[in-house]
């Protein structure tokens, strides 16, 4: 690792997390005791991002209920930092296409997120009536897919859904960390790399940190392997930056998180830095509505 090659340009962070608990209706998550049971709001996480040349955000929808789409994205109009976020919605619900028509043109509107969470299940969920047409529909309007919470049967559900999606461009979260039982090491990698292999499959680093025993593994070394990995796999224009603030604090708080990041990337060549750290996100997410419109 360079220092004198640590990254201190402007950054786009495509993933963090906005909730407020004092609403009527409360959250769905954080719970009540969770140490993030809190208003986490676009103005508490510019006082931490700002001082570190954050110049935009990605916000990603931690709820499952329905009209908390519509919640973030008037949380967002106030802030023009605030680059848009990643929906929540379900494909198998019977208005989930009047829900996505109503959001298809808003320019703020970057996509959905889809994952082993919220009791569902990729790999089996696409096998059912109407998922298929209803990410084919997210497709046709120009917006991705982003995973959540990777382990080897959501890389598994990818595939099966690139397969039948190609033209769909998909966001795979929170990598390098996966939940991989042991003796599934090599089948997981396997289906990585098989994933990585097509273009329109994106790696979102936002999980790099790590606990040991002593606490925040702080030693660049440590995370190597992994992310040689993934840069190998997927390369300099398909792996981009993202905090997973607040959710991050239960590692560290956001500085440490960015600054760790930092020094992992400080290998690379400052093109490809400026690349990860401000523009694969904005190339990434930007809408791509077909000629004509939808």
């Amino acid at each position: 690792m360079s220092i004198a090659n640590l990254y201190n340009g402007p950054i786009i962070d495509s993933h963090l997390h906005l909730f407020d608990p004092h609403r009527p209706q409360g959250i769905p998550w954080p719970e009540p005791g969770n140490h993030l049971y809190a208003a986490h709001l676009p103005q508490d996480y510019w006082a931490l991002a700002a001082e570190h040349q954050v110049i935009g955000a990605i916000a990603v929808e931690a709820s499952p209920w329905r009209d908390d789409n519509h919640w973030l994205l008037e949380t967002l109009r106030s802030d023009a930092r605030m680059l848009g976020f990643v929906g929540n919605l379900d494909p198998l619900h019977p208005q989930f296409a009047v829900d996505l028509a109503a959001l298809a043109y808003e320019p703020l509107f970057l996509g959905l997120r889809y994952g082993n969470l919220w009791q569902r299940d990729l790999l089996e969920d696409q096998t059912r009536p109407g998922f298929i047409d209803g990410l084919r529909q997210l497709s046709d309007c120009g917006r991705c897919l982003d995973s959540a919470n990777p382990d080897p049967r959501l890389v598994k559900g990818l595939l099966h859904l690139s397969d039948a999606l190609p033209e769909l461009r998909i966001i795979v979260d929170h990598l390098p960390n996966a939940q991989v039982p042991a003796g599934l090491e090599a089948a997981y990698h396997a289906d990585l790399l098989r994933l990585a292999e097509r273009p329109n499959v994106f790696a979102k680093l936002a999980e790099i940190p790590q606990h040991g025993p002593a606490g925040l593994i702080v030693d660049t070394a440590f995370y190597n392997d992994r992310l040689a990995v993934l840069w190998e796999a997927f390369g300099e224009d398909r792996c981009f930056f993202g905090s997973d603030w607040p959710n991050s604090d239960h590692l560290a708080d956001f500085a440490a998180t960015l600054g760790l990041v930092k020094r992992c990337m400080a290998d690379q060549p400052q093109a490809v830095q400026d690349k990860f750290f401000l523009h694969n996100a904005v190339r990434i997410y930007s809408p791509t509505l077909p000629p004509g419109g939808l």
